[in-house]
């Protein structure tokens, strides 16, 4: 079984930069990214629902 890959915080901003900021389509991005569509999807999501900058802090220690 293959291992999932981890995203840093960096990653994934930049990710969504790229569709908020630059004007990409989250397939465009996705595909530029070599990542899948709904996964940018859902970091997109996450990102807009937080409110106090906890989104992607990862899993703590």
């Amino acid at each position: 079984m293959e291992t999932r890959k981890q995203y840093t915080k960096e990653f994934k901003l930049d990710a969504i930069s790229l569709v908020l900021d630059q004007g990409l389509t989250i397939a465009e991005a996705a595909r530029s990214l070599e990542i899948r569509a709904n996964m940018l999807g859902r970091w997109i999501k996450e990102n807009e629902a937080d409110n106090n900058g906890q989104a992607f802090r990862g899993n703590g220690n």
